[in-house]
């Protein structure tokens, strides 16, 4: 045992060489410098019971309140381990590190007392003398309790302190009319008003659950009112609009009526008027019902990007089959595994497209190729199918990769679809005879409403060729010469065309929108691109296959003040929810996973029963409702926008392209002479490259090593 002074800067030097601080969310509209204070009148039968509590368990009343103020920090922040200023009786401000981890009130409050008397008996240690030693700077938490409540802080809070706490008596005529009252001081950059007065209530609703039942499960307790949690619920909510009792191929339908000869789409020098697109995709809806297809029956189209693909998914849903995207370079044996899982029996597909697909069909017998220009030969009425499709059936199957190296179809309906194409048409602000861009490959899903939204406002899909895409001055020539008004593009693409652009300045006098997604959008390329087009509005798309394409939108028409670009408010008919591990709203601000339900939340993963139930469950706040679990984190921010803060798992995306870590593991572990593996993310001058690391008896050449991955991933 050594020295009471040895002990101190021991116990100090663990504390303090553990570092960080505990940050609370910053919740303000208008930030200005300077302090303001709030205090809420604490009950005296709270009050009383406290004090019993405390007593029962032979700790100091202040014990209480500090295990109270470090459930409302963990809540806050995040985080399960916590850091709190502790106001000494000397009237230092010492770091005092508060694990709320335990499950029990009683047990949160055996360590709170720990951690506050080992503070104090320590106090004396010489701890600036430490600081300089582990080189820290000084005093990093933000927020400061003064259990005993007779310190008044600081006029001006200092710089590394939000928020200044301590329960005092009140006198006559103030707000506690002489009973006790919880104090808060805070920096009104950091907080506003509302906000001090939400926090101070977790205190108040925390020291009630804890002197209520202190052996209940604190974990699974909410600290947000009724009145919070309704505007989270609700408030936060895309704005209601009723859908048509209509599906997409029916507003269509009516769109070809009204103007047959528009042109539809186009495809470089092939164009297609809304009579004509409509009349190929009819007769391949009933090539497809002469073939034995029923409601929900799955369809994969194996097809170049092309002005056929296009009337094969049409066709399909006229049909009532549900489209399943194949893109026709992909390995055999991914293929195979897609087919299989969806369990589908028909795929149309194209002469010279057919390579990996025979591969695929040769294990599946089930499954019947049909070839469009057969189909278009057969000679069917191209009149429209008049079948009827309701809003909940199945509408297309994405698979997306999967950590378990299978990949996962996720299922959305008809409804979820029609919903996502109106929000993408409103916020971006599409309008009748515009013309809209279509860039992404079949596999991603944002290829979907590239496709066929211009079709509901009677506009124009321009089909851009890969080639076209591959070289960014064509690239832009095209947008120039089709007078695209609406352009979808991940974000690292956006970066090469800007770069384009500011090496050859340019007008896009057509373009008044161009949206992102797939990947994060960074604020120094909002710049840059208002640098170069400062007229034309970026889009900041975000959502999952799982939920019908994108469900938030955050359009700008000038750089954000943010430190992140925003993700946006949800768009119409969507709730959205940020979650803790019970999947209860955590505080406003404050981080937590994005859940998302309403009818954009699809029906599952095809035939995977085990992974829909680990995602998809029922909202517990809207019964009735499809909850999807994300595996995203963010925040709310003050003006009712998401904010993206990351992955909970081992999913990255790359250039747009979702990828589960897992699956490469395992693909890259079953190659011969491979005995164990890793794969990372690694950000190179091309952008963001996947580095897969290995260990065996002896090297493997690079090109087998490829061509064996290469055989199994896309």
């Amino acid at each position: 045992m050594g020295t009471p002074t040895e002990a101190g800067r021991e116990f100090w030097r663990g504390v303090l060489g553990s570092g960080g601080s505990t940050t609370i969310p910053r919740w303000t509209l208008t930030p200005a410098a300077g302090v303001a204070a709030h205090e809420e009148p604490i009950p005296a039968e709270l009050v009383a019971r406290a004090r019993r509590l405390a007593a029962q368990l032979g700790m100091p009343p202040s014990a209480v309140l500090l295990a109270a103020h470090a459930k409302v920090l963990a809540a806050l922040s995040g985080d399960l381990d916590v850091i709190v200023g502790y106001l000494s009786p000397a009237g230092a401000a010492l770091p005092c590190r508060l694990a709320t981890g335990a499950p029990t009130w009683r047990e949160l409050l055996a360590g709170v007392h720990r951690a506050e008397s080992a503070v104090l008996a320590h106090q004396d240690a010489p701890l600036d003398e430490l600081r300089r030693e582990l080189g820290v700077t000084g005093p990093s938490y933000e927020t400061v309790i003064d259990p005993a409540g007779d310190v008044d802080p600081p006029d001006g809070l200092a710089g590394d302190v939000a928020l200044w706490l301590c329960s005092h008596q009140g006198t006559a005529g103030q707000q506690g009319g002489g009973g006790p009252v919880l104090r808060l001081r805070y920096r009104t950059d950091v907080l506003d008003a509302d906000c001090a007065a939400r926090i101070a209530g977790y205190h108040l609703r925390a020291l009630e659950l804890l002197t209520a039942d202190p052996d209940a499960d604190h974990t699974t307790q909410s600290l947000l009112s009724a009145e919070e949690l309704h505007f989270q619920v609700e408030g936060l909510a895309g704005p209601r609009k009723p859908l048509p009792d209509q599906r997409f191929h029916e507003l269509f339908e009516q769109r070809v009526h009204r103007h047959p000869d528009a042109v539809a789409a186009v495809h470089g020098d092939t164009t297609w008027t809304y009579a004509e697109l409509n009349s190929r995709a009819n007769q391949l809806g009933r090539a497809l019902l002469a073939r034995g297809l029923t409601r929900e029956g799955v369809v994969a189209v194996v097809t170049e990007r092309n002005l056929d693909w296009m009337a094969a998914v049409i066709g399909i849903f006229k049909a009532g089959g549900a489209y399943l995207p194949i893109e026709p370079h992909f390995p055999a044996e991914r293929i195979r595994k897609s087919l299989a899982r969806a369990e589908c029996a028909l795929a149309l597909t194209e002469h010279g497209s057919t390579v990996t697909l025979e591969g695929a069909l040769s294990d599946l017998p089930g499954v019947q190729p049909l070839f469009l220009d057969a189909a278009y030969a057969e000679g069917h009425p191209d009149g429209d199918l008049g079948i009827e499709v309701g809003p909940d059936q199945l509408a297309y199957i994405y698979f997306t990769s999967g950590s378990t190296g299978e990949p996962k179809g996720a299922m959305c309906e008809q409804d979820g679809m029609l919903n996502h194409l109106y929000a993408k048409l409103e916020d971006m602000g599409f309008g009748e005879g515009e013309v809209l861009a279509q860039t992404a490959p079949q596999c991603f899903d944002i290829s979907l409403w590239q496709l066929v939204a211009a079709l509901l406002m009677g506009g124009r899909t321009l089909l851009v060729e890969q080639e076209v895409i591959l070289d960014v001055a064509r690239f832009v020539d095209k947008i120039v010469e089709q007078r695209v008004n609406l352009a979808q593009l991940v974000p690292s693409y956006l970066e090469v065309v800007v770069s384009y652009l500011e090496a050859n300045p340019r007008a896009l006098p057509d373009l008044h929108c161009v949206s992102t997604t797939g990947e994060a959008l960074k604020k120094e390329l909002t710049q840059r691109w208002f640098g170069v087009q400062p007229g034309i509005r970026i889009g900041n798309a975000y959502g999952l296959t799982e939920t019908s394409d994108d469900v938030n939108h955050e359009v700008m028409d000038r750089v954000t003040h943010h430190d992140r670009v925003p993700l946006g408010p949800a768009v119409r008919n969507v709730h959205m929810y940020v979650v803790d591990e019970h999947l209860a709203p955590v505080p406003l601000g404050a981080p937590g996973e994005i859940v998302f339900s309403g009818v954009c939340v699809g029906r599952g993963y095809v035939n995977d029963p085990e992974r829909t139930a680990a995602a998809f469950l029922d909202d517990p706040v809207r019964p009735g409702e499809r909850l999807y679990r994300s595996g995203d984190h963010g925040r709310w921010l003050p003006e009712g926008k998401l904010e993206f803060l990351g992955r909970r798992d081992t999913q990255v995306k790359i250039r747009g392209f979702r990828i589960e870590i897992g699956e490469i593991d395992n693909v890259l572990l079953r190659v011969p002479g491979v005995r164990d593996g890793a794969v990372v993310v690694a950000e190179r001058d091309a952008g963001k490259q996947l580095v897969a690391f290995y260990t065996g008896q002896q090297a493997i050449e690079v090109d087998v090593l490829r061509e064996r991955l290469g055989a199994a991933l896309p």
